[in-house]
């Protein structure tokens, strides 16, 4: 179902810094004194846990910086950095899975970055060996990365089916040339089709890909191509990310303001047709920035109302605890959320002197689970029922201006995002962000924006 033009006035009044809500509480809002103790205790609770773990291990090499990007990244092109990495990777792992005892099992594991894929082939395959070392594989557990089409080999490819990996992810953003000199990161769809190919070939079950909406140069005739060729190559899953310009935190980004970037307004459209392009070529909506083919689990799990969100955008595996290994590293385990440290430097000092390396959490409160699952459920369904026997007034009225502008529909039990506001669905979330409204506005963290 197309997605209906907005009026000026609305972009205006909601186009406002906002949390995209991957966690809650989100993680400015985390604390410094929770370090490696609370964790080590985190991990303590979790141990009793039976059900299995989802591992996630960020690799935050780079070859080049693209200058739109705003992950943690390290570049370089030193063989022996990346080893002496893995040698801290491999003492965090090992301290870790000391503190689960024997809660080993994993259905999900997801190589993140930067670039995984500038390990060369013997250490994607030390890695790999790292972790079926300390952590046992459920036969049918998901092992996904992402991948850079231009740095990656055909050789990479076949270790990474021969271990295991079934799904990945390519980092497309736009294929137009213009935009792509713009952001420093060039991919032709020659490259791109290549390695789906390939992947299809050596038995990879999903493909996805991750676009980017609201950067320089884009206009509606070029992002309909991007669009275009998208759908000819036929991926599993398109994630449409709006850019997050914050030149203040990602100084890369300053160079973009050069070339322009376009309005809220023409921003909005250029995800109007990303949405009406992909769902034209057969692709289900999910959530708020997703697409998928009616056959992929992601669209099933849409469609029986099992579909969850976390760091690692929208899944089939409903609050599976993630341990996180490696830099900036973030995981949800023992009922809190934990962050390591950014500096590659701090993370080997932390690991060798037997700490683990953890800069920030939060140990989640009663009141901070049940918001989560609202938010959640609110994220991934557009709709949720509210817990009768407490006072809601707080959250209808901060509502209640968007049900004037058609954006949800409210009854004293539940709220329900309409077709337009499911455009606006961060800000409807905000409204039971209890931490953002416990705050003076201008002292709020800094936060993308939500077109």
């Amino acid at each position: 179902m197309p997605l209906p033009n907005v009026p000026d006035e609305l972009i205006r009044r909601y186009d406002v810094a906002g949390p995209r809500y991957t966690s809650y509480p989100t993680a400015p809002m985390w604390s410094e004194a929770f370090g490696p103790d609370a964790y080590v205790a985190a991990l303590e609770r979790a141990s009793s846990d039976p059900t299995p773990l989802s591992l996630y291990v960020h690799i935050p090499f780079c070859r080049e910086l693209c200058t739109y990007c705003g992950c943690h990244v390290v570049v370089t092109k030193s063989a022996d950095r990346i080893e002496r990495y893995l040698d801290a990777v491999e003492r965090e792992i090992a301290l870790v899975a000391e503190r689960l005892g024997s809660r080993r099992a994993v259905t999900r594991l997801h190589w993140g970055g930067g670039t995984p894929t500038t390990l060369d082939v013997r250490q994607l395959e030390r890695l790999h060996r790292t972790l079926t070392d300390h952590f046992r594989f459920e036969p049918d557990a998901e092992l996904a990365l992402e991948i850079d089409p231009v740095v990656t080999s055909a050789e990479q490819m076949e270790a990474l089916a021969r271990l295991g990996f079934r799904r990945l992810s390519m980092g497309v953003q736009d294929f137009d040339p213009s935009v792509q000199e713009a952001i420093c990161r060039t991919q032709t769809v020659e490259e791109t089709r290549a390695h789906v190919e390939r992947a299809r070939a050596l038995g990879f079950e999903s493909v996805n890909f991750d676009l980017i909406y609201g950067l320089p140069r884009q206009t509606p005739a070029s992002w309909a191509k991007t669009l275009d060729e998208v759908a000819a190559l036929r991926p599993d899953r398109v994630a449409i990310f709006s850019f997050a310009y914050v030149p203040d935190v990602k100084p890369q980004q300053k160079r973009l303001g050069m070339f322009g970037l376009p309005s809220p307004n023409d921003k909005l459209a250029l995800f109007r047709l990303a949405h009406a392009r992909l769902e034209a070529a057969g692709y289900r909506a999910i959530g708020m920035d997703h697409f998928a083919l009616p056959g992929d689990e992601l669209a099933r799990a849409d469609e029986n109302g099992t579909l969850w969100r976390d760091f690692q955008g929208y899944t089939v595996q409903r609050g599976a605890e993630t341990v996180a290994f490696g830099v900036s590293g973030i995981g949800f385990v023992g009922g809190a959320y934990a962050q390591n440290v950014k500096s590659i430097g701090d993370h080997r000092d932390a690991v060798f002197a037997g700490r683990l390396p953890i800069e920030r959490g939060i140990v989640l409160s009663d009141e901070d689970r049940l918001r989560r699952e609202l938010i959640t459920t609110l994220m991934c369904r557009f709709a949720v029922d509210l817990p009768i026997g407490r006072d809601w007034s707080a959250e209808l009225a901060r509502l209640a201006p968007m049900a004037a502008d058609g954006l949800v529909r409210l009854s004293p039990n539940r709220v329900e995002v309409t077709h337009t506001g499911r455009l606006f669905v961060r800000n409807v979330a905000m409204a039971f962000d209890a931490y953002l409204h416990a705050q003076d506005a201008s002292a709020r963290p800094r936060f993308s924006r939500v077109i």
